[in-house]
């Protein structure tokens, strides 16, 4: 499993996000700009103790990501699909696509991979027009290890 974030925007999301990927285990990849520095300098600054335990892997585009992890099967998480992301069937081996909290993937890089490839988190009120990145990471997360988890081990 991998979380990926695509041109996060926010630092404290992507540090949140970072902190549920260590205590996972789950290699964290963050494709294309941000607007904020990742280095050991600020992360000290911050004081990111969890930090070390980050499996951090920095893209400067999704083709350079996609070339590194070309067999993987992406979920991407938009508010626009149509399809839930607890009818997913999630595998170890996938990555859980996000974009950023202005933008989202956008359709354009969405248009790019079959539509039940797109994921959403139901929200029930309409006066909500989104969740928080990184709350959005920590359900589809925890659910793809909960469905993994109840799988009878192949041998």
């Amino acid at each position: 499993m991998q979380v990926v974030l695509v041109e996060p925007q926010i630092p404290q999301n992507t540090g949140s996000i970072a902190r549920t990927c260590a205590a996972t285990y789950t290699p964290l990849h963050i494709v294309g700009k941000t607007p904020f520095e990742i280095s050991e300098r600020t992360v000290r600054r911050a004081g990111l103790d969890y930090w070390p335990f980050v499996d951090l892997q920095l893209h400067a585009t999704w083709e350079e990501y996609s070339a590194r992890s070309p067999s993987r099967r992406v979920w991407l998480f938009s508010k626009f699909a149509t399809r839930c992301y607890y009818e997913a069937d999630f595998f170890a081996e996938d990555a859980l696509v996000f974009g950023s909290e202005t933008k989202g993937l956008g359709k354009e890089f969405m248009s790019h991979f079959p539509p039940d490839q797109a994921l959403r988190i139901p929200i029930d009120c309409d006066g909500v027009r989104s969740l928080n990145l990184s709350n959005a990471v920590s359900i589809a997360l925890y659910e793809a290890r909960r469905q993994i988890a109840q799988r009878p081990i192949r041998s």
